[in-house]
């Protein structure tokens, strides 16, 4: 009887083992499959510049959030003209937290990255435009300039002045940064396949 219960017992837990690792690989093959299917997905082209009205207000919302807070109060102080028309504080310049998330390896799931601090506002022009801005910081001054001049770009009345005066000076500033920017990266960059070349050739 003892040996019976012996071989039972031991069939029993073989069998066990051998279902924990069959399950183990099956888990093992469905995550990577998964893994292999998010590489394979085709992104959005972040870069590519929004389409229609609506892409056109994005992208000088992202000029006036992106620029720096010095560079837009200066050229608001040059625009005497705009400074001159009145607006409504719908909400007023206030700081907060949003929490940025991040991609594991550019193409896994999304995990929390850390909270970063924001300041937004909301303005209101007596034609009824409404503007608003959320930029990176604590400027409460960006925050409040770069909502005006997003309800100032919506009126067909001072658009082209805006524009001009604010989103065009800051556009090229960017422009110029990311171009300086590029240039430091390209002036430290290696070319392993000509490093090799070279090493061949001495031989």
């Amino acid at each position: 009887m003892l040996v019976y219960k012996f071989i039972i017992e031991f069939i029993i837990a073989i069998t066990l083992k051998i279902e924990y690792f069959c399950f183990s690989l099956t888990r093992s093959f469905h995550q990577f499959s998964q893994h292999v299917n998010l590489m394979n997905q085709k992104f959005v082209e972040t870069d590519k510049p929004p389409q229609g009205a609506h892409g056109e207000r994005q992208a000088w919302m992202k000029v006036l959030a992106c620029s720096a807070s010095e560079q837009v109060e200066a050229v608001w102080a040059n625009a005497t003209e705009l400074n001159e028309v009145s607006c409504e504080i719908i909400r007023k310049p206030e700081r907060g937290l949003v929490m940025v998330r991040g991609r594991a390896g550019s193409a896994g799931g999304q995990f929390n990255l850390g909270e970063m601090t924001v300041t937004r506002c909301a303005v209101r022009l007596a034609e009824g435009q409404t503007g608003v801005s959320y930029i990176s910081g604590r400027n409460l001054e960006h925050a409040l300039i770069a909502a005006k001049a997003d309800a100032l770009l919506q009126s067909e009345t001072h658009h082209q002045k805006a524009y001009d005066a604010l989103v065009a000076p800051l556009k090229q500033q960017i422009e110029a940064r990311e171009s300086e920017r590029a240039a430091k990266v390209a002036a430290t960059r290696v070319n392993f396949f000509t490093m090799v070349r070279t090493r061949e050739d001495k031989k």
